[in-house]
């Protein structure tokens, strides 16, 4: 008897674990799926219709950033520059490109020295990305999101 009513107690102090629900709030799933996100990282990066065959994420990460390279190398030669002394100097271009595919400059980052001997470095720069084809925008999570870049551009002018 004593054995029955131990195992009659300890059922019914157990047996209400088993029939409450825990609720689900959808802002605590929310916050969940915030905590494991990874902001930093997209899907698949800003690509040009050059770069769409290659299959692998830092190919056409690649090959982005060596189209809009190619692109101011490009511009910035046919522009037949002369300079008093020689110019060796690596800028960097932090560009934005939007979820729509525009690219913006927001910044571009030049040596005092280089700035001297072309002080028209900066609209040349910024004027070389307004050629550069379509750009298709990055995708995270199926949606196309803004993303940033910094893209270092090698000035040698002998």
């Amino acid at each position: 008897m004593n054995r029955i009513v131990c195992l009659l107690i300890l059922l019914i102090v157990t047996s209400c674990d088993y029939f409450e629900k825990k609720k689900v709030y959808p802002e605590e799933l929310l916050e969940e799926e915030l905590q494991t996100f990874n902001w930093n990282e997209v899907d698949t990066y800003p690509t040009f219709t050059n770069c769409e065959s290659l299959t692998e994420k830092e190919e056409r990460k690649i090959c982005f950033q060596n189209t809009l390279i190619t692109n101011v190398n490009h511009y910035l030669e046919s522009q037949n520059l002369i300079v008093s002394n020689d110019v060796n100097d690596t800028i960097t271009l932090k560009i934005i490109i939007d979820k729509t595919g525009f690219l913006e400059v927001e910044s571009i980052n030049v040596h005092p020295e280089t700035v001297q001997e072309i002080p028209e470095i900066d609209s040349l720069l910024r004027q070389s990305l307004k050629g550069v084809p379509k750009i298709y925008p990055a995708i995270k999570r199926n949606q196309q999101v803004t993303t940033a870049f910094e893209l270092p551009v090698i000035v040698r002018i002998n």
